[in-house]
């Protein structure tokens, strides 16, 4: 069986990545999609990992309006990887129209296609998935996107290619998702309840809670707040600059709060997640929801927090804790909160 090859192989003018029925999650998993390649009109060089969880994703089907960003969830092996491109003067145009005649070649049918305000600029940025600086740069005046579907094996196969630059680099990252794929786990021989491991959706595993590190007394402390002041900041949260999805880690708040709602089973929070003041309203609570439920499927995932003892919403800027006109201001109010939603 033949890896996802990341590494990239530059021609003077051109990279070819070739893009297998194949995903590279901690293991080679299988995956029912026919294979194609990628020509970029430059060296191409991986900016971060490649990514593959078994989740759902929102393809955009449609520019952004007041209402929110249409979209069409297709559930299954979600990949996600971002490349830069040596390839200075070449506009985003030039980076984008390529790689969409090449996907046609496989098969591939455009859905949606739009460039900077058509798109609806800010509020269409931060409501697609798009990969946190550096591994994914985007100049919110000059970037185009394309959404794109073709029939496979198993079910639907779709494709969302953000295109942006800078000075001197073309960044593109591309979100594949594979409708019922079917991804592996990454450590079957450690999934075993002898050796302290719980396996999880998604194709990764955790430490029990009984071989979990302890936390620090503080952090366990802290949470009761919830009970005396009926909410709390988790501190700490690291979603990357304009992303949505929390990164990998460990967090001592988040495992604090977990603990607090397994000491507490009858008792209910909402975690409400808050942006600062850039850009438009309906943006900003689309991102701070997301994050808010990045932030419960962590929970529920990882914790094995009840689905019903945990909501997520966001507010957006609506209620700030500092002033917004400041950096270290705006740093503040973008947190996510757990607000005790029991009456009894």
């Amino acid at each position: 069986m033949t890896p996802f090859p990341f590494a990239a192989l530059a021609a003077p003018r051109t990279t070819t990545l070739a893009l297998c029925g194949v995903l590279l999650c901690g293991v080679i998993c299988p995956v029912p999609a026919t294979g194609f390649s990628l020509e970029f009109p430059g060296p191409a060089t991986p900016t971060s990992p490649t990514t593959t969880t078994r989740t759902g994703y929102e393809l955009p089907t449609a520019a952004w309006a007041t209402s929110g960003l249409p979209s069409r969830l297709i559930e299954g092996a979600v990949e996600r990887t971002a490349w830069k491109i040596d390839a200075p003067g070449v506009a985003s145009l030039d980076l984008l129209e390529p790689l969409r005649n090449q996907l046609l070649a496989a098969g591939f049918k455009v859905v949606f296609e739009c460039e900077t305000e058509a798109c609806g600029g800010f509020d269409f940025r931060f409501a697609v998935d798009v990969l946190p600086e550096p591994q994914m740069h985007v100049d919110l005046g000059d970037f185009r996107f394309l959404s794109m579907q073709r029939a496979a094996p198993a079910g639907m196969e779709a494709v969302g290619l953000m295109v942006s630059r800078s000075d001197t680099r073309g960044f593109v990252q591309m979100t594949r998702v594979m409708e019922d794929a079917t991804v592996s786990p990454a450590l079957m021989a450690a999934n075993d309840s002898d050796a302290g491991f719980t396996a999880l959706s998604g194709g990764s595993v955790a430490l029990r809670a009984s071989v979990q590190p302890p936390l620090p007394a503080m952090a366990t402390d802290g949470m009761e707040k919830l009970l005396t002041g009926g909410a709390v900041v988790l501190a700490g949260l690291d979603f990357g600059t304009g992303a949505v999805d929390l990164t990998e880690g460990r967090y001592g708040s988040l495992a604090a709060l977990a603990d607090w709602l397994g000491r507490n089973p009858d008792k209910t929070v909402v975690l409400v997640g808050h942006t600062d003041a850039s850009g438009g309203l309906d943006a900003n609570i689309a991102v701070s929801k997301r994050r808010a439920a990045s932030v419960r499927a962590r929970l529920i995932g990882v914790y094995g927090i009840p689905p019903n003892q945990v909501e997520a919403q966001g507010v957006g800027y609506l209620s700030p804790v500092a002033s917004n006109l400041t950096e270290e201001g705006r740093q503040k109010n973008r947190r996510v909160e757990a607000v005790l939603t029991s009456t009894q």
